[in-house]
C-alpha cells in the first residue's frame, strides 16, 4: 500500500516534481510531463512517449539521449489529456517529426489521438505507433487489439535509437513498428495494488493462487492458477511466449524479466536464471538482457516475461548506448544543458493577431459554446441518468465539466486582447473540455471542438461553405479518433446523419440555418433510433440486452446540442446584429 503522500489527488503531481528534482541533469518539468533538460540535436526525430503515472521507471524514467525525448505523464493509471501531449510534443520538437508511442488502451489512443491531429495541422508531422505485446490480452489474429504493458521498453528503445543515429520520421516509425511486431510479453500477478489513499487494492488473488495475464493498471488476470514453483512458472511463461511467436522470428531474443513493484530483485533473478535454460534449450540465443523494475504498477505483487525476436538491424538499436534515469547501456557523450526558457517561449510566440472577420467569428464561436453549455446543463440528470443503464452513469456530468471548461476557455480566449480568431476560441474550448471532462467523451469532443476551430483558421472573410468545413472537420475528428462506426450504437449514430442532411441541403441551394434546422431534425431521430441497437463499443458493450429499448446518451447528447444550435443560428439570423466586415451567414 502507497503510504507517503499529503493529498492522494496531488500524488501523481508531486512525486513527477520530486523525480525532476532528483533527475534534473537529466529532465526538466513542462506542462504535462517533462523533456530533456539537455540539448537535442537540430532535426531529430522525437520520440515522445507516456501514459499514466504509477509505473515508474515508465514512462518519465527513460527520458534521455538514446532514448525518449519527452514523456506526457497522466494522474494515477489514467491517461494524459490531449492538450497535455500537445504542449510536451510541442517543447520536445526539433524539428525532424513526432513519433508518438504508448500501450494501445482506449483512453490512450483517444487523448494521444487527439494530441496528433492537432501537431500535424500546424505543420509539426506526427505519427503513432501503438505497443500490444501482451499476448493474454487478445489471440495473435487480432493482435491489433493487444494492449502494451512491458514491451514499451523494446519499441521505445529501439525507436529512441534510431532517432538518436539520426533516421528520418519514416525510418523510425517503421523500426518501431518492425519492434512491436516481434515482441510478446506474459505476465503474473500474487496479488493487486492500492491507488494513493485507498483502502483496498484494485483486486485481490486467492491465498496459495496466481492469477495469470494481468494488466499493469490494476486489471486482473484472466485466469487463476495454483501457486506454481519458480521452475514450473518459467515454463508456463516460455512456452506461451514461444507458441505466439512472429511469424519471421529467427533465433536471437532479448528476454526481460519485469518486476511489477514488490517482487524482489533476488527472486527476479531466480526466475531469469530458470527461464534463460528453457530458451538455450529451445535453441534461442539470448541477446543483452534486462532483468528488474521497468514497467511497474505500484505496489503489485507480480512480474511479466517479454521477448523481442531480433533481426540484425533491430539488435544494433537494442545495442545501442542509452542514458536516462533509469535506463543506461553503454555510454555517452555528456550533453549541455537545454535552453528551456526559450524552447518554452517558441510554443506561444507563434499566434498571429486576428483579422477582424475571424475575431468577430471568435465571438460568435464562444456564443454558440455558451448555448451548448447551457442546453448540456438542462439535461445533465436525464443524460446521467440514461448512461447508468449500460454504463457509468457519468455522461451528464462527465459532458458538464468538460462544457464549463470549453466555455470558460472560449471566453478568456475571445476576451484578450480585443478577441481572438475562431481557430484560437476553439482551439482553447477543445483543449479544456478534454482536459477537464477526461474519458471517451471528453477526448472526443474536445478533439472535434478543435478540428472545428482549425478548419476556419484566420482569414479576411468567411463564407456558408466554412460552415460545411467546420461540419466535415468536427466529424471527421471523432470518427477518426473513435473508430465507432454506423450501428456501433454511439454518437456516430446521430452525428453521420446530421453532416449528409447537412450538406446534401447546402449543397441544394439551402441557407446554413435551414440545413441546419433539416439536419438537427434528422439527428434526433438517428439518435431515438439507437434504442433499437446493442452496443458494439465502449463501456455499454457487455450489458448489451439491458441497453435495449433506451437510446445512446452520447447520440442523445449530441442531438440536443445540434437542435439548439440550429434554434440559436435562427434566432441570431432573425434579429441580426450589426454586419461585420467579411463574416457572412
Amino acid at each position: 500500500m502507497t503510504q507517503i503522500f499529503d493529498n492522494p489527488a496531488d500524488f501523481a503531481d508531486e512525486a513527477l516534481d520530486g523525480f525532476v528534482a532528483a533527475n534534473r541533469g537529466y529532465v526538466a518539468r513542462v506542462d504535462g510531463g517533462v523533456v530533456r533538460s539537455t540539448e537535442v540535436p537540430a532535426g531529430q526525430v522525437a520520440l515522445v512517449v507516456g501514459g499514466g503515472s504509477g509505473h515508474y521507471p515508465a514512462f518519465a524514467g527513460l527520458v534521455g539521449p538514446g532514448l525518449a525525448a519527452a514523456s506526457a505523464c497522466g494522474n494515477m493509471f489514467a491517461s494524459p489529456a490531449a492538450g497535455q501531449v500537445y504542449r510536451v510534443a510541442r517543447a520536445a520538437s526539433s524539428g525532424g517529426g513526432v513519433l508518438l508511442s504508448y500501450g494501445n488502451y482506449a483512453g490512450d489512443v483517444l487523448h494521444f489521438g487527439q494530441a496528433q491531429l492537432r501537431l500535424n495541422a500546424e505543420g509539426i508531422e506526427t505519427r503513432t505507433v501503438l505497443v500490444t505485446d501482451d499476448i493474454a490480452s487478445a489471440p495473435l489474429d487480432q493482435i491489433e487489439k493487444r494492449r502494451g504493458i512491458a514491451g514499451d521498453l523494446t519499441v521505445f528503445k529501439i525507436a529512441g535509437a534510431a532517432a538518436e543515429a539520426g533516421l528520418d520520421l519514416d525510418d523510425v516509425e517503421r523500426l518501431a513498428i518492425r519492434t512491436n511486431y516481434r515482441t510478446r510479453s506474459l505476465g503474473v500477478a500474487f496479488d493487486g495494488c492500492t491507488l494513493p489513499g485507498a483502502d483496498a487494492p484494485l483486486f485481490s488473488v486467492p491465498a496459495g493462487q496466481m492469477s495469470l495475464g494481468l494488466g499493469i493498471h490494476g486489471e486482473p488476470g484472466i485466469s487463476e492458477h495454483p501457486m506454481p514453483t519458480a521452475s514450473e512458472l518459467a515454463e508456463l511463461l516460455v512456452t506461451r511466449l514461444l507458441a505466439d511467436k512472429p511469424h519471421d522470428a529467427g533465433s536471437r531474443v532479448v528476454a526481460i524479466v519485469n518486476g511489477l513493484g514488490t517482487v524482489k530483485y533476488d527472486e527476479l533473478f531466480l526466475l531469469f536464471g530458470k527461464i534463460e535454460k528453457l530458451l538455450l534449450t529451445a535453441g534461442l540465443t539470448v541477446v543483452e538482457p534486462e532483468c528488474g523494475e521497468l514497467v511497474t504498477s505500484l505496489d503489485m505483487s507480480g512480474l511479466s516475461l517479454t521477448l523481442l525476436w531480433l533481426d540484425d538491424e533491430l539488435e544494433q538499436y537494442w545495442a545501442a548506448p542509452a542514458d536516462t534515469p533509469a535506463f543506461r547501456k553503454g555510454s555517452m557523450a555528456p550533453r549541455a544543458a537545454r535552453q528551456l526558457a526559450a524552447a518554452d517561449a517558441e510554443v506561444t510566440s507563434d499566434v498571429e493577431p486576428p483579422s477582424t472577420a475571424a475575431a468577430e467569428l471568435g465571438r460568435r464561436a464562444a456564443a454558440i459554446l455558451r448555448q451548448v453549455r447551457d442546453v448540456v446543463v438542462e439535461h445533465e440528470a436525464e443524460l446521467g441518468r440514461l448512461d447508468a443503464i449500460a454504463g457509468d452513469g457519468d455522461h451528464g456530468i462527465g459532458m458538464r465539466r468538460g462544457v464549463d471548461a470549453a466555455v470558460a476557455a472560449a471566453e478568456q480566449a475571445a476576451a484578450d486582447d480585443g478577441g481572438a480568431s475562431a481557430a484560437r476560441v476553439l482551439t482553447s474550448a477543445g483543449e479544456a473540455w478534454s482536459e477537464r471532462a477526461g474519458g471517451t467523451s471528453g477526448a472526443l469532443w474536445g478533439s472535434a471542438v478543435i478540428a472545428a476551430g482549425l478548419s476556419l483558421g484566420n482569414r479576411d472573410s468567411y463564407s456558408g461553405e466554412d460552415a460545411a468545413a467546420v461540419i466535415t472537420a468536427f466529424v471527421g475528428a471523432i470518427t477518426e479518433l473513435g473508430k465507432a462506426e454506423p450501428g456501433d450504437k454511439t454518437m456516430v449514430d446521430a452525428l453521420l446523419p446530421f453532416r449528409d442532411t447537412f450538406l446534401t441541403a447546402f449543397d441544394g441551394g439551402a441557407s446554413v440555418a435551414e440545413a441546419l434546422a433539416a439536419a438537427a431534425t434528422v439527428a434526433r431521430a438517428a439518435a431515438d433510433d439507437t434504442a433499437k441497437l446493442r452496443p458494439l463499443k465502449g463501456r455499454a458493450r457487455p450489458l448489451a440486452e439491458k441497453s435495449l429499448g433506451h437510446p445512446d446518451p452520447g447520440a442523445i447528447s449530441f442531438a440536443l446540442i445540434a437542435a439548439r444550435i440550429s434554434a440559436h443560428t435562427d434566432s441570431r439570423l432573425a434579429h441580426p446584429e450589426p454586419a461585420q466586415q467579411g463574416v457572412q451567414a
